[in-house]
């Protein structure tokens, strides 16, 4: 399945959400000292909040920010791993910091931060051009910043 982004108004998207985002703003801008303390101010659970903060980031944030972190399923085979960085050095990419997992079942996880201020194409095309290569099972962005 190909992750979909979307802009929305925020006065269209869940409390949930809205919520959530506040917490994120309250803690960059030092207006709270913990996650616990942010989301009893906005009143949001700490569940609702774990589980939404990884997918929501204000789109003039998008913009500003040039670190992004992907995390893979590689199968494991001879140069997979290399074909991958070789994908993203023709984006113009940087992999600034690699981490993989041993090997499971055939599978290995990988986590890469990557600085894209100098590619000519949006974050999804990256991931889009990750996905498609052979032996790379599964593409996430888990963040920016």
């Amino acid at each position: 399945m190909t992750e979909r982004y979307y802009v929305v108004r925020e006065d269209l998207l869940p409390e949930g959400i809205v919520k959530t985002m506040q917490v994120k703003e309250m803690l960059q801008r030092g207006e709270a000292a913990t996650v616990h303390e942010a989301v009893e101010r906005v009143g949001l659970s700490r569940s609702a909040f774990y589980k939404y903060k990884d997918g929501i980031t204000l789109l003039d944030q998008m913009e500003r920010e040039r670190i992004v972190t992907v995390a893979m399923d590689l199968e494991h085979r001879s140069g997979i791993l290399s074909r991958v960085l070789s994908t993203i050095a023709s984006l113009e990419g940087n992999v600034l910091t690699i981490h993989q997992s041993i090997p499971l079942q055939g599978m290995a996880g990988v986590v890469l931060s990557v600085d894209t201020a100098n590619m000519g194409q949006p974050i999804s095309g990256l991931l889009e051009a990750l996905r498609r290569q052979d032996g790379v099972r599964k593409v996430i962005l888990t963040g920016q910043g």
